[in-house]
């Protein structure tokens, strides 16, 4: 048995376990990587290669990069901008998601555009009550058909762009390619919107964190946030000093919750008030601040529906509940009660609020805070479980974080050393990717955490099956004989055939190896066949981007897999309709505007 046939029947029984869907991804590539050791058709550094690849450290940096993005809240600010643009409707979402995907991904390469609006696209998608897995797979296809707006969208359109140079011919314009990337832009919109609905499936992604879009509504409404409550501060020289607590508010005065000292104690109405000393008061704002004025105290609102900000990018909300053997079971307190930077804003007790009034925490209580969140993060493991995420709740509420100036010069330098080709792309991202960390946008354990290990493992791994089935010869076997077929026909047979062939064995190995294979061939049948190079290596431009049948085919069909909580079968059914709507685009734009003889 030849090394070719070896290769092709690895690469089908790839694809047999894939579809199975019974083992892990990353089992199946990596069983497939040492199956091609065992049988000879990979070496060693073959068989590890593909971990140490280019395209590895490209797509790890590029997440690292959308972490420091996401955690300065230019994620969402800018979800919040294409929120509005989008609406609720599905087609709209479809088309300003698809649209975006494919300006971005012609400045930052598919890849990058992929790995950057996977957590916008998820918030928007929320937003409008949509399932992400409904709009995650046309996100990678519009990044896809965007890469073909100009020459650095893609590094296959660089290899065309040398071949076509090679050939003789005078290469490509930066943004000639856009004559037949606009109308495919416009026709995987139109595909997405007509048939995403129906080819789609809904799937909940394991991967993904809560959704806290309308995270202040729901806390408002659930704790009731519409009573009036205030921290009165007594101030050096205030008349309220040295005076006991009920004297000083009487009969006439704001309705007082409790008092607590300046060491955090509470204390009854006979307690001597101290500078320093906090008496929290429930009212109308007018007359507690004249109230406080009169007293020579300092107002602090606690929380109410009116109250300005009570989440932005200083502070913020959360839930706590007391557990078992917690430290803070028997403790005393209130709403308005402070500590360690933090206010409570409210208690409940089974489900119910215990109202104004001072109560030992007792176990399954939950208490809402308010302060720095700092503050809040220093709860974990303080002896009270915190419900929500504080990184994920600041990250989807908070827009333009401080650290946000920061995190979009990283952003803009990276794109510039992307479009200029002045360091290879992997380098840009990974010098992006280092600043994000030096510049504390980012801290280190945030990064291993943003890098999606399962992709980059599946990547790594099938990368030596694209060079095993382009060394053994199986991609030449496959693809020559249908060339000589057609090679003194129809020069619209040709192309078509060169269409079909690039396509599938794009879905298989990776479309830079499909098309380093395709090249050679497609040079000599058009330069037999009296066909114009040009248009002949724009079509395999075209068809090497159309890998949208399988998970697998591209690096941004993959890093959409466990967002979206695919399976490897739910990307065909639209990605053959989108197929064939590109393939049509082909037939009919490239002709035109590349004249076939």
């Amino acid at each position: 048995m030849s090394d070719a046939t070896l290769s092709l029947i690895i690469v089908g029984v790839a694809v047999v376990l894939f579809i199975w869907n019974r083992l892990p991804v990353e089992v199946v590539a990596i069983g497939v990587a040492l199956l091609l050791y065992f049988t000879g058709l990979i070496d060693t550094r073959t068989l590890f290669g593909g971990f140490g690849d280019a395209v590895i450290v490209f797509i790890a940096s590029l997440f690292v990069v959308s972490e420091g993005l996401e955690a300065s809240g230019v994620t969402a600010w800018v979800s919040q901008i294409l929120a509005r643009l989008s609406g609720r409707t599905y087609p709209r979402v479809l088309v300003t998601v698809l649209g975006l995907g494919a300006v971005i991904s012609a400045v930052i390469t598919v890849n990058g555009a992929a790995a950057a609006l996977v957590p916008v696209t998820v918030a928007v998608a929320r937003h409008g009550r949509l399932s992400p897995s409904k709009v995650l797979i046309p996100l990678a296809f519009g990044c896809s058909a965007g890469a073909l707006l100009t020459l650095g969208g893609s590094p296959v359109n660089v290899l065309i762009y040398d071949a076509s140079r090679d050939s003789g011919e005078s290469g490509f314009g930066y943004f000639e390619f856009a004559l037949v990337g606009v109308p495919l832009v416009l026709v995987t919109i139109a595909v997405a919107v007509l048939f995403g609905r129906r080819l789609l499936p809904v799937r909940e992604s394991t991967t993904l964190p809560n959704d806290f879009g309308d995270y202040l509504p729901r806390i408002v409404e659930h704790w009731g946030l519409d009573r009036l409550l205030f921290r009165l501060t007594v101030e050096e020289g205030a008349t309220a000093a040295g005076m006991a607590a009920h004297d000083v508010v009487g009969n006439d005065g704001p309705a007082v919750v409790a008092i607590q000292t300046r060491g955090g104690s509470t204390a009854d109405g006979g307690h001597r008030l101290a500078v320093g000393d906090v008496i929290v008061v429930e009212g109308d704002e007018p007359a507690v601040t004249a109230f406080a004025a009169h007293a020579g105290c300092s107002v602090e609102n606690v929380a109410s529906r009116w109250h300005g900000k009570l989440i932005d990018r200083d502070a913020g909300l959360a839930e706590l509940v007391i557990p078992p053997r917690s430290n803070w079971l028997g403790e005393k307190v209130f709403p308005g009660f402070a500590w360690n930077g933090l206010t409570v804003v409210s208690v409940h007790r089974m489900n119910a609020d215990v109202g104004t009034r001072i109560v030992e925490l007792a176990q399954g209580d939950t208490v809402l805070v308010h302060g720095p969140w700092p503050a809040i993060e220093r709860l974990s493991g303080s002896g009270v479980l915190i419900v929500d995420s504080t990184e994920d709740v600041r990250r989807q509420t908070v827009a333009l974080d401080r650290s946000a100036p920061r995190a979009l010069a990283v952003l803009a330098v990276m794109v510039g050393l992307l479009v200029s080709g002045v360091v290879p792309p992997a380098v840009a991202a990974l010098l992006a990717a280092l600043a994000m960390v030096a510049l504390r946008v980012v801290q280190p354990q945030q990064v291993y955490r943003a890098i999606p290990w399962q992709t980059i493992i599946l990547i790594g791994a099938l990368i030596p099956l694209s060079t095993a089935i382009t060394t053994s010869g199986a991609a030449d076997e496959i693809a020559a004989p249908i060339v000589d077929l057609v090679r003194d026909r129809s020069p619209y047979l040709l192309l078509a055939v060169l269409f079909v062939i690039t396509a599938v064995l794009g879905q298989f190995i990776s479309n830079v190896a499909t098309v380093l294979v395709v090249i050679p061939i497609a040079v000599a049948a058009a330069t037999e066949s009296g066909i114009s190079v040009q248009a002949t290596l724009m079509l395999v431009a075209l068809a090497g981007a159309a890998s949208l049948l399988t998970p697998i085919a591209t690096p941004a069909n993959m890093i959409v897999l466990n967002p979206g909580g695919y399976r490897f079968g739910d990307y065909w059914p639209l990605g053959i309709v989108t197929m064939a709507a590109w393939f049509a685009v082909a037939m009919v734009v490239i002709p035109v505007c590349w004249p076939l003889r």
